[in-house]
């Protein structure tokens, strides 16, 4: 009878791990999701939040996890906050740049800017 919670415990890690690898498959307008920092961040999308996770498999504490939010769709004026570890989408233009400790994404961080505040303009 022990072995069952084992590996339900076992196939759970499992599969949260294959989520966060996962790239979004059909994110709506504005969803954030999670993925290994491995995972390119898709076209349409801006990372928002960096962080650690065992689950992505590294051995050091650097950043390796982050939120993507999904740009494409948003209505032209919208005003959204994203790390500078991703380029703006076409039709989102950089108003402001500042820095903030939840877009560290480099085992060596600085106090430069690393996040911009983006505008939807077309």
């Amino acid at each position: 009878m022990r072995r069952l919670p084992s590996a339900c415990l076992a196939l759970t890690g499992t599969a949260a791990m294959f989520t966060l690898a996962a790239a979004p498959a059909q994110a709506a307008p504005g969803d954030v999701s999670t993925s290994c920092a491995s995972v390119l961040t898709p076209a349409g999308h801006v990372d928002v939040s960096w962080g650690y996770s065992s689950s992505c498999g590294t051995q050091s504490f650097s950043p390796n996890i982050k939120q993507i939010k999904q740009l494409t769709g948003l209505p032209v004026g919208t005003v959204v906050n994203a790390c500078a570890s991703t380029y703006q989408p076409t039709g989102w233009i950089q108003t402001s740049s500042y820095y903030t400790s939840s877009c560290v994404y480099s085992s060596v961080p600085s106090f430069s800017h690393n996040a911009w505040q983006l505008k939807r303009v077309y």
